[in-house]
């Protein structure tokens, strides 16, 4: 896991400026703090940190091929190079180390620019082929690891973090029109990033520079699709399912230090520990978040697996005491807007991990390739409404409601739960997916935004990229958006940044792209069994699972912000001074104030806004 940087005069005369190169990668130290290292050439630079997870002695980079025509700097790991290293061995190739960087550089010389198809993992990297006088730049099938570019002054810049962007000299101009997109996903939805002229290279894609001209190309996606024909044997899934998992597990556990795992006391972390406990000679390093309001804590479900599986367990609890510094960290290390609280528990998890570990396996991807979130049962919910009697469906919204108003205390909350519930099943899909995502009521983000010139709609980018779903079914519309958008706009995001700020690499099992691809295929009567979630890692791996773990409700890494925000009523982030001079600073004091007089929880909403505030 490391950090990369590179340089590419359009104008071939123009020198690289090692200094100013140097300046950028060190932007990224925390992400390779292990060495560094620099390529120059006639009019192309790049540098490298490293973090040395694989081959520790002879891994170093920039690594050249033998006549050193090829160069590259790689973050990420390529998980299949020991398959990928006996295949090019049989075409007569011979290798000097025993690193992934090695085998890329052979795979590029025997496949070429196709090569990028064969390789199983994560990464962005660089290859400069001075042969050929060509520049690739690759972006893993996911979206696991960053990469930013501008082109700016007659060159292109690119980076694994947006600091070494601006470390060169890429101004920070904000895209005010994009608030309000921010506002409602609590991300900058790729390719755009906050600042103008800078951009992501979007997963799958890879930039190419020949004969001095740019294209951006992808070489992978999501497959197409027969709805009406997908997979449905249950016993064929269940054993092709735990046959790719647990190789995927086996191979993210390949590594040249001492490693362990996130284990959040979920069905998806759980079962990872359990297979890395079945193929570990040793025990494994587990560690956890906890927080002191019991409604948030999984701990002691982690601690039933730990027990159970024999790990070495560590546990941290995460307290408001820590709210002030953990803003700080956010804002620095996500560069832009970043509005996803989980955030938080991730960095401190991520922290107390590498005091003993450099490398862990997370549970992230698992409610995306195995469509394990409750907006699945949502739409499941919809689909069986939709077939009642009309006149049904006219009249029991307004049975509840009045039924909802006779009510007091639990019985009101549950009657105005299934209000909510009956009104989001009669909305169509794009209407469901604009009123989930926000953390607050549409309307108050439509009045903080109102005073924005030319501002780009939220619902108008909620209406497009459903519109652009290849996918007919709504089931299969939500999980191409929760595996094409929400994993690499958010929870990779998350997890790649609060990770590197404590330099240590995350692998995550359920992105296998082969797990992927099945999953994609397997009906949803297979996925969803009655109203169950997660059928298929129920019905294998996790029968090995503590049951009170099993029969647990859902929580995710949650955090109480609600709580955190009421108890700090003169804290500092709440003044807003920034953001009140572009939204509306009545509907901001409104969204405090309900906040801290406990009228509604809008924590994680003002989590979102202190974000922005601190990137204005």
């Amino acid at each position: 896991m490391c950090g990369i940087t590179g340089v590419y005069h359009f104008d071939l005369s123009q020198i690289i400026d090692l200094p100013g190169l140097k300046s950028m990668t060190n932007q990224l130290q925390y992400r390779g703090p292990d060495n560094d290292g620099y390529f120059i050439g006639e009019n192309v630079g790049l540098g490298h940190r490293r973090l040395s997870i694989m081959d520790v002695d002879n891994g170093s980079q920039p690594m050249y091929s033998d006549d050193e025509s090829i160069v590259l700097v790689l973050n990420g790991e390529i998980y299949n190079y020991i398959e990928l290293r006996e295949e090019l061995i049989s075409h007569g190739f011979i290798f000097k180390t025993n690193s992934d960087t090695e085998v890329v550089i052979k795979a590029y010389q025997k496949w070429g620019v196709q090569f990028q198809k064969k390789l199983n993992g994560m990464w962005a990297f660089a290859l400069w082929d001075s042969k050929q006088k060509m520049l690739l730049i690759s972006r893993d099938r996911i979206g696991e690891k960053p990469l930013f570019y501008s082109q700016y002054q007659n060159s292109l810049v690119f980076a694994s973090e947006m600091k070494s962007l601006f470390e060169y000299g890429i101004k920070k101009e904000i895209r005010e029109e994009l608030i309000e997109i921010y506002l409602g996903l609590t991300y900058i939805p790729e390719p755009n990033t906050f600042f103008k002229d800078i951009f992501k290279l979007e997963p799958g894609n890879f930039i190419l520079i020949k004969n001095n001209h740019l294209t951006i190309n992808k070489y992978w996606d999501l497959p197409e699709i027969d709805e009406g024909n997908l997979e449905k044997r249950n016993n064929y899934v269940y054993e092709r399912f735990h046959e790719l998992f647990e190789d995927s597990i086996k191979i993210r556990m390949r590594c040249d230090v001492p490693f362990g795992a996130f284990l959040s006391g979920g069905l998806d972390s759980s079962s990872i520990v359990s297979l890395m406990a079945k193929n570990s000679k040793f025990p494994i390093q587990t560690f956890t978040m906890g927080f002191p309001e019991k409604e948030f804590d999984e701990s002691y479900l982690a601690e039933l697996v730990a027990k159970k599986f024999n790990t070495v367990h560590n546990r941290f609890s995460v307290t408001p005491d820590s709210l002030e510094e953990v803003i700080k960290i956010c804002a620095f290390h996500f560069d832009e807007p970043f509005g996803d609280s989980s955030a938080i528990p991730t960095y401190y998890i991520s922290k107390l991990a590498s005091q003993k570990v450099k490398m862990v396996l997370t549970g992230d991807g698992g409610d995306e390739v195995l469509s394990g979130y409750r907006s699945f049962s949502g739409l499941k919910f919809s689909e069986l409404y939709s077939k009642l009697p009309n006149l049904f469906q006219k009249h029991f919204p307004s049975l509840i409601q009045l039924a909802s108003k006779n009510t007091r205390g639990s019985v009101r909350y549950k009657l105005n739960k299934i209000d909510h519930i009956i009104k989001s099943a009669a909305l169509p899909f794009n209407k469901r997916v604009a009123n989930k995502k926000p953390y607050t009521e549409l309307n108050n983000i439509l009045e903080l935004t109102k005073g924005i010139k030319n501002k780009m709609s939220f619902e108008d980018y909620i209406d497009d990229l459903v519109k652009k779903i290849p996918y007919k079914n709504d089931f299969y519309k939500m999980m191409y958006l929760n595996i094409k958008h929400d994993l690499p706009n958010d929870y990779l995001v998350k997890v790649d940044r609060m990770s590197m700020a404590n330099s240590i690499e995350t692998r995550a099992p359920f992105l296998d792209y082969r797990l992927i691809e099945f999953m994609i295929q397997v009906d949803k009567s297979v996925k969803m069994q009655g109203w169950e979630r997660k059928s298929v890692l129920r019905n294998t791996i996790a029968k090995s699972l503590p049951n009170q773990l099993l029969n647990a409700p859902k929580k995710g890494f949650g955090v109480p912000l609600r709580e955190w925000f009421k108890e700090r009523e003169t804290f500092e982030n709440l003044n807003f001074t920034k953001s009140k001079q572009l939204l509306n600073p009545t509907i901001i004091e409104k969204i405090v104030t309900k906040n801290r007089e406990a009228e509604a929880n809008y924590g994680n909403f003002i989590w979102t806004l202190i974000m922005l505030e601190k990137h204005l």
